[in-house]
């Protein structure tokens, strides 16, 4: 089993800043991708950014230059740090993990989802 805890989320007005974090723990063989969702009321759940285990981070459009994605492998952790919030912004956040697990039955890939931490922009 795996479980993602989120911390970080909270009321911050427009313009500033905060640091999300996700900490995976539990039983497994490896973590591949992770990453940062968000879903506003009345909204889907759309993609934030994702940070391979090895590689280049990937960004929306709409966050791109303003948030940044990292993570810590000894930790396993993975961080969003938001800068120049905005309204738009204000959403639960969800972190998402993509990890393998092995068994007698040979490896196999799992997407695991944090419950969600609350971001709210004021304007």
């Amino acid at each position: 089993q795996v479980h993602l805890l989120e911390s970080g989320g909270g009321l911050v007005r427009a313009g500033g800043s905060l640091r999300l974090s996700c900490a995976l723990s539990g039983t497994f063989s490896s973590i591949n991708a992770m990453g940062w969702y968000r879903q506003a009321p009345g909204k889907q759940r759309e993609l934030v950014a994702t940070i391979p285990s090895k590689g280049d981070a990937h960004y929306a459009d709409y966050v791109k230059g303003r948030f940044t994605i990292s993570r810590d492998n000894r930790k396993n952790t993975v961080y969003l740090e938001m800068t120049s919030l905005k309204a738009e912004d204000t959403a639960v956040y969800f972190c998402t993990a993509d990890v393998t697990h092995s068994d007698y039955k040979g490896a196999y890939r799992y997407d695991y989802w944090g419950q969600g931490t609350q971001v709210t922009v004021s304007a």
